[in-house]
């Protein structure tokens, strides 16, 4: 009698993890890390962030996997943007309210399983996919350096989840 164990089996080419939008705009991309991102007591999402070669530095293309586990509205995740952005002191309401609009635009309502990943590309732009589909672009250096510093910044309001996806080593 054959009995069959369905053990998850970590890969050993971390490269095999990698979703093909990543792997498309980041080249050589590895996991840095990966954190369950939890609001008071509710899991929100699972944060998984990729760079060459597992090694994250800010002037490299890299990306930003969100696994959601509960649903939240595409307004409510622009405006949870914005809100981090201030407290890491830009202060440009014109600005501010600029990016707010494009976000709208951008960011779907998602519900529990669906993954919105951000990509700081070459250009040191944004590009935003849902479920693995395009679904805009900023095209704009300081946003994309402002909006990635809400998990990977020095002045995250979430220091212990930075340090997790950055795996230690910044």
């Amino acid at each position: 009698m054959l009995v069959f164990n369905w053990l998850h089996v970590p890969s050993v080419n971390a490269r095999e993890d990698v979703p093909a939008t990543v792997t498309n705009a980041v080249p050589q991309a590895e996991i840095v890390g990966s954190q369950r991102f939890t609001y008071y007591f509710w899991d929100v999402y699972t944060a998984t962030l990729f760079a060459p070669e597992g090694k994250w530095t800010p002037n490299k293309p890299f990306a930003l996997k969100l696994d959601y586990v509960r649903n939240l509205k595409g307004k409510k995740i622009a405006q949870r943007s914005i809100d981090e952005m201030r407290q890491q002191g830009i202060s440009d309401e014109e600005k501010l309210n600029e990016w707010m609009s494009q976000m709208d635009d951008i960011f779907p309502d998602v519900d529990e399983g669906d993954t919105l990943t951000g990509v700081a590309t070459e250009s040191r732009h944004s590009a935003f996919y849902f479920n693995g589909r395009l679904v805009g672009t900023i095209e704009d250096e300081d946003f994309t350096r402002h909006f990635f510093n809400i998990w990977l910044g020095e002045k995250t309001s979430e220091p212990e989840f930075r340090h997790a996806l950055l795996n230690n080593n910044n």
